[in-house]
């Protein structure tokens, strides 16, 4: 079954794509909605128009295009309605299944984690978070090159040893070298980070949660910090850090990282680590969460497996439902209330429950220091 919906022509200038999901039986319908519509603004993030969506139910992926064959057809006759240049899926491609689809249907096939790297690197501010992303890309684009079953070698001659390079091989060559040399400045900024929590006389506090929840916002209310704030998807990439004073002789270090998001592809899980050491190596974590998005219990899940995944796991944690004053929170609110006792309930916009949040963090934190004494 294929459900075909079209969207209304895409702004002069930008890139127009059309995006593909194949929901597995075994899926949530209603997850694979939401995914769907997170992709388009992912796409809308990377400055892409959104002409279509097409998506199948299947059983299983078919291991050579991912999608059924029989769907090609329909895919080549909607980019040719909509004039899409380009084909975003929702699933993550394996190197064979892109080149095959590349190939069939004659238009560029990326997928999720590809549009997400491109998000990245359009939104990387500082020297560190710019490293990151490179390594990032090319450590997914080397093992995206196709490799075909008859890779002429190139014959070894004096002093070489083997059979020789095959152009596989040459054409990695300088992007392993580049991962070598990204991966050895990777290391100084993490030297250097160390140093610097060493030297830290105050409690740190990462703000964690899924991508547009509002953590830049809440900073920005808590600390009066200039966090630069985007209704779009992965606002910040940069760690943000702000001396937050809770009473007086009393200080906090409040640092904002970047957003989660379900499927965040390993590699920049690993090229992040870095940054997501301050979530790490935190007193205690804020993991803000959306009371007003309908997925937000799907969205907690998400936060809680990828702070697993970073090895945050024992970071002692406050989860802070922002957006309670919106009508939409309504519906969820209870749901939320009794999965997470005792949450604190704000506005981070509207600036409301800010006293309240400030009480338990002073509490929380004298609370984690005289666990960490015993």
């Amino acid at each position: 079954m294929t459900d075909v919906s079209r969207h209304s022509p895409g702004v002069a200038g930008r890139e127009r794509a059309l995006l593909v999901q194949v929901v597995l039986a075994s899926h949530s319908r209603a997850a694979a909605a939401d995914s769907l519509l997170e992709l388009e603004r992912l796409a809308d993030t990377a400055g892409i128009d959104v002409v279509g969506q097409i998506t199948q139910n299947r059983t299983r992926y078919t291991p050579s295009l991912c999608i059924g064959e029989g769907k090609l057809a329909d895919i080549q006759l909607a980019c040719h309605e909509t004039g899409a240049e380009l084909i975003i899926t929702d699933n993550d491609l394996t190197p064979v299944q892109v080149n095959n689809l590349d190939l069939s249907l004659g238009i560029r096939v990326i997928d999720r984690t590809e549009l997400i790297l491109q998000i990245f690197a359009r939104r990387a501010r500082s020297a560190e978070a710019k490293t990151q992303v490179e390594l990032a890309q090319l450590q997914y684009l080397v093992s995206r090159i196709p490799v075909s079953r008859r890779q002429q070698r190139f014959q070894g001659g004096i002093g070489m040893r083997g059979p020789g390079e095959s152009p596989l091989q040459m054409r990695n060559a300088p992007m392993r070298r580049r991962i070598k040399h990204l991966t050895r400045k990777m290391s100084s900024f993490e030297k250097h980070r160390v140093q610097t929590r060493s030297r830290r006389p105050w409690p740190v506090v990462a703000l964690v949660g899924y991508t547009n929840a509002g953590k830049s916002t809440l900073m920005n209310s808590l600390a009066a910090a200039d966090a630069y704030v985007d209704d779009r998807l992965f606002a910040t990439l940069d760690t943000k850090t702000r001396l937050l004073y809770l009473d007086e002789g009393r200080q906090i270090l409040l640092a904002d990282t970047v957003g989660f998001i379900r499927h965040l592809p390993h590699g920049l899980v690993a090229s992040f680590r870095s940054t997501l050491e301050e979530v790490r190596e935190a007193d205690l974590l804020l993991h803000l969460a959306d009371a007003s998005h309908r997925h937000v219990a799907d969205h907690c899940d998400v936060v809680d497996a990828t702070l697993d995944e970073i090895g945050a796991q024992n970071v002692p944690r406050m989860v802070v439902l922002n957006k309670c004053d919106h009508p939409d929170a309504v519906e969820v609110l209870d749901a939320l209330r009794s999965r997470f006792s005792g949450a604190i309930e704000v506005s981070a916009l509207m600036k409301t429950g800010m006293d309240e949040l400030r009480q338990r963090l002073l509490s929380r934190l004298e609370w984690v220091s005289s666990e960490a004494r015993d």
